[in-house]
């Protein structure tokens, strides 16, 4: 059977946000204390998980939240630089005219997220926004129950470790696109569900319920 509802992330999987970051993440860096990124430090953090990340930056866990309220301003300020990938509105439109409920979880927030989707918003259903790191368990499972739908017609589809990691914890089914933050292979280590190479794949996978690879 297909799926019902669809819950994306946005920045790495709809949005071509990974440039911005590695322009952006040093600047951050300096103001809340922790470690730089350097050139040669960025695919072995693709490689890892979250709090693997947090720790070789040694970024404090206290801090994350006034970390994310100043990504959000800085990310806002730069809206016009982050587009979507080519193909995301297509594919979401697809999705929405088979019947197919789209949400939308971000750690970002509700304005950067409609403003960043344009016209493609209107074609979401529920949106769960500002999502702490490690938030998305709870608000996956708000999202579900809002829309009515057994957990087993439900597909959370994100570009991180961790949005695997959120969907195993609710009992959802996962697919993880290889165009964003994390390394494929980091991705494809944790087994999930689907794993699209292409945006293309990913509304005929949702529609008929078939693994991608």
């Amino acid at each position: 059977m297909p799926y019902s509802l669809a819950i994306f992330d946005l920045d790495g999987t709809l949005a071509d946000s990974f440039p911005w970051f590695l322009r952006t993440i040093n600047d951050i860096a300096d103001h809340f204390g922790f470690r730089r990124v350097r050139d040669e430090d960025v695919e072995g953090l693709r490689q890892a998980s979250t709090r693997e990340i947090l720790s070789r930056l040694e970024v404090p866990l206290w801090k994350l939240p006034a970390i994310a309220r100043h990504a959000r301003r800085l990310k806002a300020e730069a809206a016009a630089e982050i587009s979507l990938f080519a193909g995301v509105e297509a594919m979401l439109r697809t999705l929405a005219e088979s019947g197919v409920q789209l949400a939308l979880v971000t750690s970002d927030s509700e304005a950067n997220a409609r403003e960043k989707l344009g016209e493609a918003a209107a074609l979401f259903s529920h949106f769960d926004c500002s999502a702490s790191l490690f938030g998305k368990p709870a608000k996956f499972r708000r999202v579900v129950r809002r829309a009515g739908v057994e957990p087993a017609k439900v597909i959370a589809i994100g570009d991180e470790v961790r949005d695997i990691e959120a969907a195993r914890a609710v009992g959802i089914a996962c697919g993880a696109v290889c165009w964003g933050y994390a390394a494929p292979a980091a991705l494809r280590a944790r087994e999930p569900d689907y794993v699209f190479e292409r945006i293309d794949e990913i509304a005929d996978a949702v529609r008929r319920n078939l693994g991608v690879g």
